[in-house]
């Protein structure tokens, strides 16, 4: 059975589609099972039935049309029970439910398995016979086995989207469709569904149609030219470093590019109205699971080949698909994976909402949204964005939802939603100019995060009183090189200069974890507790040094740079750095005559060792800074990019709280300054809970700076510390939050705590 699981899981990960998908899953598990009937019913929310949506053994003509509440027959048990079902006479159960259309009547036993993702029930697999018998126990297991593994497929592949065909077929138009995610940066946008060429994935090529087959097939041939261009220059670079016999290879891949079959599967796909783009994915991927069912191991490694080879090719039709489609006015993003890179591709001034299906609200993509004010939503996992492309979706950041094909009345009220949101951000700026005090006139200091050039106009407005966290990574994206010494001297005099004669701390490179350079990968099974942030400049000192020397030729004559190091976890990392910082400070001002003021120097604490060292870290810097996102995700053991995990990454769980309180304890008594510059800071409820552990210097997003300020001026650092003090002696985040929302639910505060 292991094999035939296998099997199964293969030809479900090549599978493009929901129907494919399903079809596959009935087919295979009735042969391996030899049962008489195995079909699907997936949970439709829009009317909250299971619908029958895919079967073998069961008339065809009742898929999509039979459909039962969400309590009824068998099928309504097993799912809300939550658990397998296995019966000899299934006529026999008072659950029993006929469908007289199905043609199940000669079928008695009755094994039904819950399909379940992330605590929800997507559906319910069902396998039927003719004698009466109670499936046996391995069987059973098997079951269980195939709807665990395949859930996630099921979920991925889209499965309300389909329903919702289904819910349409016959009425002549699609109804409006609501999806969900995780709210990631507030805000409604309205826009145009757009996805980006972000890696040649063949499995996730949006299903698009061409009016000129003429245009997809010249483009279709000259991505095969090109690719084949490709392997004749590793040819030749390769010829003299690998055997006749590995070499052989390289002209593989040649002739397949010149197969007649493949080409003319594409060629015939393309007539009938798909785009080259489609039309190759469908005809690669069916052959790579031609490939992967064969049963000798060396024709079943071909599949390899060809899935490497077709990336190539579609790399080179993506290319010159996205050189010739003009990007709509407003653009709501969309992709499986989005990362931060991202915005290197897309005008940032029509970009009006985002949308990845993985993530979570602590992704760096959602950081770097809600520094712009892009209404965003991550792990959006059920959301059929290939069947929307195009078409005007709702994106609510706020709530996690998202909405395609609405009707008048839900776009008028998003609209007006977005007007009351505006207004409600006009009124914000009578704070403003006003000084960061709370109501007993303890003084605070508020600092903003900044990375991208396009935020540096936002942010200088924004009356913050310094730049708290300037990403230095984020400029890096948007090449296809390191910068050199010069480009970076640009970029960052440029920000200082900006903000002179205000203080800019510059974080040093800090990529890996979900920050990766398109030029530098970085493969890695566990990435955030691997190689990141400080341990590579240390590894690069080439990288790092340069950029030392690109900050501290900028700074000069401007004189209010800081440098900030990141991920530091031991002091001999920290001593390393600061001997680099030194070198290159000396070279600049000894050896080549640079006048520079030497900056301060400071470490971020989010690594739960540097959190039991702060003291003895403290005593070695200028000041300190918390990253409250890493430092959550160590804390917490949980990856805030998984978003089966992220209802478990909260910034005001107790654990996160007492470190807190102990970092700032620690840091205060060895006389060393120390802010926070997480997202946590940006959240006026934790703002509150941070003011009352003694931080008086937070760094944030622009656009979260009036809302801290406005909450912030409306109590007294009193009353924050009466409820950090009850806070931390509180046993869940979920307990946190409700005590806080009441006892700040004054009518001053309310309009704060509802945006």
């Amino acid at each position: 059975m292991l094999t035939s699981l296998r099997t199964i899981f293969q030809e479900v990960n090549s599978a493009r589609s929901l129907p494919e998908v399903l079809t596959i899953i009935v087919k295979e598990v009735r042969s391996e099972m030899n049962a008489g009937v195995c079909s699907v019913y997936l949970f439709d929310e829009s009317d909250a039935r299971y619908v029958l949506m895919a079967t073998e053994g069961l008339r065809e003509e009742s898929i999509g049309k039979v459909r039962l509440s969400s309590k009824e027959g068998l099928v309504g048990l097993v799912a809300h029970k939550e658990e397998p079902l296995n019966l000899p006479d299934a006529d026999q159960h008072p659950s029993f439910a006929y469908f007289e259309e199905t043609g199940e009547s000669p079928f008695h036993s009755f094994l039904g398995v819950p399909i379940i993702h992330h605590r929800r029930v997507l559906g319910v697999l069902v396998l039927q016979q003719e004698n009466r018998r109670r499936f046996a126990a391995e069987e059973e297991a098997f079951a269980v086995t195939v709807c665990a593994q395949l859930s996630g497929a099921i979920a991925h592949a889209g499965a309300t989207g389909a329903l919702r065909q289904f819910a349409s077929a016959g009425r002549g138009k699609s109804r409006e469709a609501k999806f969900s995610g995780i709210g990631s940066s507030p805000g409604v946008g309205v826009g145009q569904l757009t996805s980006i060429a972000v890696g040649s994935d063949l499995k996730n090529v949006p299903d698009r149609f061409s009016d000129d087959p003429k245009l997809e097939i010249r483009n279709f041939r000259k991505a095969l030219k090109a690719t084949k261009q490709d392997m004749i220059s590793l040819n030749i670079g390769f010829k003299k470093r690998l055997s006749a016999e590995e070499f052989a290879l390289f002209d593989v891949y040649v002739r397949l590019l010149d197969d007649q079959v493949i080409i003319n599967e594409v060629l015939e796909i393309i007539k009938k109205g798909k785009a080259a783009t489609s039309a190759w994915s469908l005809t690669v991927m069916a052959h790579i699971r031609t490939f992967q069912r064969m049963e000798d191991p060396y024709l079943r490694e071909r599949a390899t080949d060809i899935h490497d080879l077709g990336k190539r090719v579609l790399n080179h039709l993506q290319a010159s698909n996205h050189d010739a489609t003009p990007l709509p006015r407003k653009i709501v993003l969309v992709g499986e994976d989005l990362a931060a890179t991202a915005f290197a591709d897309i005008p940032i001034d029509r970009l009006v909402g985002i949308i990845s299906l993985k993530g979570s609200r602590n992704s760096h993509l959602a950081i770097v949204a809600r520094a712009l004010g892009i209404p965003t939503v991550m792990g959006a996992v059920n959301f059929p964005w290939a069947e929307l492309e195009a078409q005007e979706v709702i994106v609510d950041g706020s709530h996690g939802k998202i909405i395609s094909r609405a009707t008048r009345s839900t776009r008028r009220q998003y609209l007006q939603r977005r007007r009351e949101e505006k207004s409600f951000n006009k009124d914000l700026e009578r704070v403003r100019n006003l000084p960061c005090k709370t109501l007993d006139n303890s003084r605070f200091v508020l600092w903003v995060n900044t990375g991208l050039r396009q935020d540096i106009a936002r942010s200088v407005k924004s009356s913050a009183d310094a730049v708290g966290l300037f990403r230095t990574e984020i400029p890096f994206f948007s090449r296809s090189s390191f910068p050199t010494e010069d480009e970076q001297i640009e970029i960052y005099r440029e920000q200082l200069a900006a903000f002179s004669p205000r203080a800019v701390t510059m974080r040093t490179l800090d990529i890996g974890g979900d920050k990766d350079l398109p030029y530098f990968p970085i493969e890695e099974e566990n990435p955030f507790l691997g190689w990141r942030g400080i341990r590579i400049s240390l590894d690069h000192p080439e990288i790092f040094l340069v950029q030392i020397r690109a900050m501290l030729r900028a700074s000069e004559g401007i004189d209010n740079l800081r440098i900030m190091l990141p991920m530091i976890s031991n002091l001999p990392e920290l001593t390393s750095a600061q001997k680099l910082i030194d070198r290159a400070y000396s070279e600049l001002t000894q050896e080549e005559g640079y006048q520079i003021k030497r900056p301060l120097i400071g470490a971020m604490v989010e690594v739960p060792a540097a959190v039991y060292q702060v003291k003895e870290i403290a005593r070695r810097v200028d000041f300190l800074s918390v990253g409250t996102n890493d430092l959550t995700q160590y804390l917490l053991a949980v990856d805030r990019n998984n978003e089966r995990v992220a209802d478990l990454y909260h910034h005001l769980h107790p654990s996160v709280l007492i470190a807190l309180m102990n970092i700032f304890k620690q840091a205060s008594s060895s006389g060393c300054h120390v802010s926070i510059c997480g997202e946590m800071a940006g959240d006026p409820l934790s703002a509150v809970l941070l003011v009352g552990l003694g931080y008086d210097t937070l760094s944030m997003s622009a656009g979260s700076l009036l809302r801290v300020k406005s909450m912030l001026l409306n109590i007294t650092k009193t009353e924050a510390r009466v409820l950090a003090r009850k806070a931390l002696k509180m046993d869940s985040a979920e307990n946190v939050v409700n005590y806080l929302e009441s006892a700040l639910g004054r009518p001053q505060i309310a309009q704060l705590l509802k945006s």
